[in-house]
């Protein structure tokens, strides 16, 4: 029976994080536990599979080994790696994913590694309008490209590596103490079985330069804080050979001058005049997609908030566009006439008369107040 994907065992995609693969595994973990399901024998089965693909997928090299061989990357008896033979545990781990990234057999020759590129990050600072709309911008990013020079091999031009003295070319050298036989990489080669006598200048003998490369990438309209646009292949360059590695450019908001976003919902605080809203009125209020009228009742309280349908932002999974609310503010009047204050103080003193009817939230404040005090 074909065993399952070890991604689709644990609903995870196949660019999780690490956090995100711990995490699948325990949830899974505590649901199909034999101890929590003692008369369900698929819970076991479910148990082992889990465990199964977390110890696979939470090592990033027998990950790297999963996603390019499938199962045969990490099954020693598929043949893809090396057998185990007598050399113990060491020699076997050693085997099989030095066979599978491209090394030899135990006979000899090289055992030059292969490995896919490192993911690289970008962060890239947007503003409020070019994430609600989407946008297309160029960024350019440091990177390591084959040196064309030596195209990669290291060498110096008219010169090769040649085979490490130290391990004959095995990449491994055996350490003998007492009974133990420990085989470790070659401390001279590296591992890859070779070694580069006259290395090319431009590179040092790594085989890869520094360079920048400009890259466009494409914003698609109701892009969030925090998510990532990924570009396959334009990564770190990978060693001897291997795929490069994929980009993440992280989108961060700009700081809007009026509104705050909230998924796809916007807010924004609207300021108005005290007479404004005692009496009511209507005022202007700015959308992403220009000015809306909104009408407010007589008698609205600061901290009133007006909903507009429709005004926010429409998501990158969402069905339609989110709202914008308005958050009251009641604006006290400053730099007051002489004449102002006039009117002001005999609108308080008419006030005053009955402060319950005008003045409700002030006067039940007030009343509880008392109540504190006198109990």
């Amino acid at each position: 029976m074909a065993k399952r994907d070890f991604y689709e065992i644990l609903g995870v995609n196949r660019d999780a994080s690490d956090d995100d693969i711990k995490k699948a595994y325990r949830k899974l973990a505590m649901k199909f536990h034999p101890d929590r399901n003692p008369d369900n024998p698929k819970a076991e089965e479910h148990f082992k599979e889990a465990k199964e693909a977390y110890e696979i997928l939470s090592d990033s090299q027998k990950r790297t080994a999963y996603d390019q061989y499938g199962h045969a990357g990490v099954d020693p008896q598929s043949g893809v790696g090396g057998g185990a033979g007598m050399g113990g545990f060491t020699d076997a781990f050693s085997d099989i994913f030095g066979d599978i990234f491209g090394g030899g057999g135990r006979g000899g020759g090289s055992r030059s590694s292969v490995y896919r590129g490192a993911d690289l990050r970008y962060n890239l600072d947007i503003t409020l309008e070019e994430a609600a709309r989407g946008t297309e911008t160029r960024i350019r990013i440091p990177t390591m490209a084959e040196c064309e020079i030596c195209h990669g091999s290291g060498a110096k031009k008219g010169s090769e590596p040649k085979t490490c003295p130290t391990c004959a070319g095995h990449g491994q050298v055996r350490m003998q103490q007492g009974f133990f036989s420990i085989q470790q990489t070659c401390p001279k080669c590296h591992g890859t079985g070779r070694y580069i006598p006259d290395p090319c200048a431009p590179c040092s003998g790594s085989g890869r330069v520094k360079q920048h490369k400009t890259l466009s990438v494409k914003i698609p309209s109701g892009i969030d804080e925090g998510d990532r646009i990924r570009l396959t292949g334009e990564g770190e360059l990978g060693v001897n050979g291997g795929p490069p590695g994929d980009l993440y450019v992280q989108i961060h908001l700009k700081p809007h001058a009026v509104f705050q976003r909230d998924h796809d919902d916007l807010h924004c605080e609207m300021p108005v005049s005290f007479a404004s809203a005692a009496l009511g009125g209507e005022i202007e209020i700015p959308t992403l997609d220009g000015v809306a009228r909104l009408k407010v009742p007589s008698e609205t309280q600061t901290g009133k908030i007006f909903r507009l349908r429709g005004k926010g932002i429409k998501g990158v999974r969402s069905i339609g566009h989110g709202d914008l609310l308005c958050h009251v503010v009641i604006e006290t009047p400053v730099n007051l006439t002489d004449r102002q204050r006039e009117l002001l103080k005999e609108f308080e003193e008419i006030s005053q008369g009955n402060a319950q009817h005008h003045n409700p939230r002030a006067q039940g404040w007030m009343d509880r107040v008392k109540d504190f005090f006198s109990a």
